[in-house]
């Protein structure tokens, strides 16, 4: 497969298609994988597959990120199938809570936004056969410094978040008072497997201190990179860094490039066909950024795709990466564990 920075890119997405095709009929061969390296050390059983769901952020930053969004968000992705196509996290970003602590020191949802509380909003999200996420910060603020982080908290919101009924938790990495990243994410990990419910766990680290070579001690999956913006030098850049870190990729934790900016607006629709299918054989989540409520019918033609979602899903877990160097060109084995005929 043809690479990140020249236009080549275009052939991709038939090339996962007929790796799909391949794997259909039985034309693949079996790479066998040590068992160190498919097993995340974190116990909780998620993420066996990269996670696949939505979040707030991408699209609606801290503005309109309130539970008539996450609701309609929620009926969308089953209306439109995207559900049964394996989307099944609505995650709600920064700027939920209200900016101070209640009297008893927890964490409240903004009462303007979220007027009914977020138990209710994981009921209705459950109803619909899906599941809630919700954000936090390994700080004393958030990244918008909107509402308290956990930092000091770690127990008290782990438990908070459990009696809400979440079930993935994306932990930023703001106003932490210059602390190290392993002296604030293994006290949340721990909390979190002492709740009292199984709860994705996202390092939303940045790649700062290289999580992809400790995440799996404690989360699901770890951030390799700064946040994406939506156009084609900074998607392709999140994929080359992501990539370095291929050989750590595994059922139960996953490298995470960022999420997706497809529908958003800020590319071609080839070059979000691309993006899409980077994703796609990097193993990374598949966590749509638009507004699925009013997507274009090529955005879902490229998120509802089922050859290259399968590609993502592959039970083996094992992250395609960069093998060599054609002129400008590189060349990605997409699929290590099948051969094309």
């Amino acid at each position: 497969m043809e690479g990140y920075r020249g236009r080549p890119w275009t052939r991709l997405p038939a090339l996962l298609l007929a790796c799909a095709a391949a794997a259909a009929v039985g034309e693949c061969r079996v790479v066998h994988v040590g068992e160190a390296h498919r097993r995340s050390m974190l116990a909780n059983g998620l993420g066996a597959t990269p996670p696949m769901g939505w979040n707030s952020w991408n699209h609606f930053a801290c503005d309109g990120n309130g539970e008539v969004v996450i609701r309609e968000t929620a009926d969308a992705l089953v209306s439109t199938g995207l559900a049964a196509a394996g989307y099944k996290y609505v995650n709600l970003d920064d700027c939920w809570a209200e900016p101070e602590r209640d009297a008893k020191g927890n964490l409240a949802a903004n009462k303007k936004t979220f007027p009914h509380g977020i138990k209710a909003l994981a009921d209705y999200v459950h109803s619909k056969g899906l599941k809630l996420g919700i954000y936090s910060d390994a700080g004393y603020k958030t990244c918008a410094k909107a509402q308290p982080g956990s930092l000091g908290h770690e127990e008290q919101d782990a438990k908070t978040f459990a009696s809400w009924g979440v079930d993935y938790l994306k932990y930023d990495n703001c106003n932490n008072g210059d602390t190290k990243p392993l002296q604030r994410y293994p006290d949340m990990s721990k909390a979190l497997m002492q709740a009292g419910r199984p709860i994705f766990f996202n390092l939303c680290e940045w790649g700062d201190m290289h999580p992809a070579r400790w995440g799996a001690a404690y989360g699901n999956s770890w951030r390799t990179t700064n946040d994406i913006e939506d156009t084609w030098n900074s998607m392709t850049s999140m994929a080359d860094q992501n990539e370095v870190w291929a050989e750590y990729a595994r059922p139960g934790g996953w490298n995470d490039p960022d999420m997706l900016e497809v529908g958003n607006g800020g590319m071609t629709n080839d070059e979000y066909i691309v993006h899409f299918s980077i994703w796609a054989i990097s193993k990374a989540p598949l966590i749509i950024g638009c507004d699925v409520r009013h997507m274009s019918q090529d955005t879902y033609d490229i998120l509802a795709n089922k050859e290259v979602i399968a590609v993502n899903q592959d039970p083996l877990g094992v992250q395609g990466k960069k093998v060599r160097m054609e002129g400008s060109s590189e060349v990605t084995d997409a699929a290590p564990h099948c051969t094309l005929r």
